[in-house]
């Protein structure tokens, strides 16, 4: 560690700075994204819009809210549509932009809210969505409108009269169809499904709603004459699970008409239409066994027909797609040998290029495509959290336009990511990274931790947003050691086909046995853990192995049985095992942690959040009384109010004190 920079702590997870959301302005002169800081005192996250100008010469805040996001210029780049909280709902606001300030106004101030704007290409009118129930919408076609309330004493009554009116809806909760839970957030589904809007882009304009179905729409997207809008949603919105039907649409902005675009055996998502009005490129994904494929760039006549895969061949999970100015190339970003990165395919030859070579591993988390063919992007590295860059046209390397963490680094000791290459299960290569703790001295070994990533069709990245928790074990004196083992993506369909359990425990024992090998690692103090997947394969390792002088599962499934009957999300079960449960549970109970759970004699602690409705907290509940009443050493950590994002989204201070009570479980355990 150098003299002038300490250690890094679980506490500075308070001072790093987010960006996200990035929009190139049309004359290429400042790109709009949101910051996002954690505000301690009140334990919850601002956001707000900035602007820097891609000389690198100007950094500006437009907006004050914290509650502000989704910045989209205007076709004229005089405005910017966003989307903003600043009062009980989202509503959509505008601002102008001339030059940087100003104030904006709100747009829309409907009852459930408002988001995602859209400008038509004229820029007179915004497409936005909101969500309604069928009793809602069937209100608003009469015109049963609310007048707008007379003073501040009407005000506060009419929003505690909606509060208890919001309570009463929901008491009791009647389910019909599933999902009626959110995986990722801690609300049950309130039968409001976001609904397609246009409105003119003035004050006091009154919306007009395009669509009437029970299903969510997704973000509208213009075509180029202004007539029709592409949205996605799902073919039998009336299904359960209906997110595995989705295909494209485009509903008619004179009358409000639909037309299905795509009609085949695919998922398919965030269209994209060419600058020409012609073509729409968008992301598909095989129906079949969905859960299991890679997702790739497909092409399609902008009135539908027969779709032509433009990146399948890559085998390679791609993830987003936008048009160069002149239609000669579709970006978009893939996951490849753990690198994010920008890619563009010519549309006609299906030629793919990397549009940069970075130095090292980069995790590209969103970008746009200029009219005069420049990029913005946002992408972290190993070394350093996100930052928006911005590469002209031509240029081979990225122009770096924000530092919003440069004090916060210049304080800290950030240690190096080194790669690693070994043979795992089935003889095939495995990658692997590893992180030496602060103060490391060659020749002496420290503990280790295993840290093992979600999904498992995730690929991990040295650069991911987990980077903080990384850091800080090392800090504390951990050699960290993570790899994507079989399962994981990155590595294409092959690579990622597996069965729960086997075979990535043997890929990550043997990365185990690599750090040992290197010196790095005390046979005596290792520990393993891991969230969601993650969580089922640390489940997993301690009940085939007793190496491991401490564990910490978290999120994670270990019953697949009771999985399926208790998650927003059943899929996975049926895609990975080609059974239902009813037809054969001893094949799901094979699989399940559950299973083995008597012969965990590992020091478990497992952590799981109250409100987790992708995997609920009855899987914890069973691994504990399993392990417990075994008679093995076991602790249960709740955490209220959080849901499955716990460590990613959930309150600060609760990712704080989940990150000391890990540290504080392994010290316990191997210092």
């Amino acid at each position: 560690m150098t003299a002038s920079k300490r250690p890094l702590s679980t506490e500075d997870l308070y001072r790093i700075v987010d960006v996200e959301d990035v929009n190139l302005s049309p004359d290429e002169r400042w790109i709009a994204y949101v910051q996002v800081s954690i505000d301690k005192l009140n334990n919850t996250y601002k956001r707000c819009i900035w602007l820097a100008s891609t000389d690198g010469q100007r950094s500006v805040q437009l907006t004050q809210g914290g509650s502000d996001s989704q910045p989209r210029w205007s076709p004229d780049g005089t405005k910017l549509a966003f989307t903003s909280a600043r009062g009980d709902k989202p509503q959509i606001h505008i601002i102008h932009v001339t030059e940087p300030g100003g104030e904006a106004f709100r747009l829309t101030n409907l009852t459930n809210g408002a988001n995602s704007p859209s400008w038509s290409p004229d820029g007179v009118q915004i497409a936005f969505l909101s969500g309604l129930d069928a009793d809602e919408r069937e209100r608003e076609m009469r015109g049963e409108d609310v007048d707008a309330p007379q003073n501040a004493v009407e005000a506060r009554h009419r929003k505690e009269l909606q509060r208890q009116t919001e309570d009463e809806r929901y008491d009791p909760h009647i389910a019909w169809r599933i999902p009626y839970r959110d995986g990722y957030g801690t609300t049950f589904s309130d039968s409001r499904y976001k609904q397609i809007y246009v409105v003119d882009a003035a004050a006091g304009a009154k919306p007009r709603r395009l669509t009437d179905i029970d299903a969510d729409h997704t973000t509208p997207v213009w075509t180029r004459d202004g007539q029709h809008l592409l949205t996605v949603y799902p073919s039998d919105y009336l299904a359960d699970e209906p997110s595995r039907f989705d295909s494209l649409f485009r509903v008619k902005v004179a009358d409000g008409s639909v037309e299905r675009l795509t009609n085949e055996a695919y998922a398919d998502r965030l269209p994209v239409i060419s600058n020409d009005g012609q073509r729409i490129a968008f992301n598909r994904i095989l129906q079949d066994k969905q859960y299991t494929r890679v997702p790739f760039v497909a092409l399609v006549d902008a009135n539908g027909g027969t779709a032509r895969p433009l990146t399948e061949a890559m085998d390679r999970s791609a993830v987003e797609s936008k048009w160069a100015a002149d239609d000669s190339v579709i970006y978009f970003r893939a996951h490849s040998e753990g690198s994010t990165s920008l890619y563009t395919v010519d549309p006609n030859s299906g030629t793919i290029t990397k549009v940069f070579e970075p130095d090292g591993f980069v995790e590209v988390l969103g970008f746009d495509v200029g009219r005069k063919g420049g990029t913005a992007l946002i992408y972290a590295t190993p070394e350093r959290p996100a930052e928006v860059f911005y590469l002209p046209a031509g240029a081979a390397t990225p122009l770096q336009l924000s530092d919003v963490n440069a004090a916060f680094l210049d304080e800290v000791q950030v240690q190096p990511t080194v790669e690693v290459r070994y043979s795992g299960s089935n003889g095939d290569s495995v990658q692997g990274w590893y992180i030496l703790p602060v103060g490391y001295q060659e020749g002496q070994t420290y503990p280790l931790i295993v840290y093992i990533h979600g999904g498992p069709r995730i690929m991990l990245n040295p650069a991911a947003k987990v980077w903080h928790e990384w850091q800080s074990f090392a800090a504390q004196g951990y050699v960290v050691f993570y790899c994507n083992a079989h399962g994981s993506d990155g590595y294409g369909y092959q690579y990622q086909h597996l069965s729960y359990g086997e075979p990535d425990f043997p890929d990550h024992m043997a990365g185990v046995d690599l750090m040992i090998e290197k010196g790095f690692a005390d046979p005596d103090r290792l520990t393993v853990c891991g969230g969601s997947y993650g969580g089922y394969m640390t489940a997993w390792v301690v009940g085939h192995t007793d190496r491991f002088a401490a564990a910490m599962a978290e999120r994670g499934v270990y019953n697949l049985v009771s999985q399926y009957g208790t998650t927003d999300f059943p899929i996975p079960t049926t895609h990975e095992f080609d059974v239902n449960p009813w037809e054969d549970p001893m094949l799901l109970w094979k699989y399940s942690p559950l299973a083995y759970a008597h012969q965990i004699k590992t020091p478990l602690m497992i952590i799981h959040s109250e409100r987790d409705y992708r995997v609920a907290i009855s899987e914890a509940e069973q691994l504990f009384a399993f392990v417990k009443l075994s008679g093995g050493t076991v602790k249960m950590v709740r955490f209220p109010r959080e849901g499955h994002n716990l460590s990613r989204t959930g309150e600060p201070a609760h990712r704080v004190k989940r990150l000391n009570t890990i540290i504080g479980w392994f010290d316990e355990h191997t210092k």
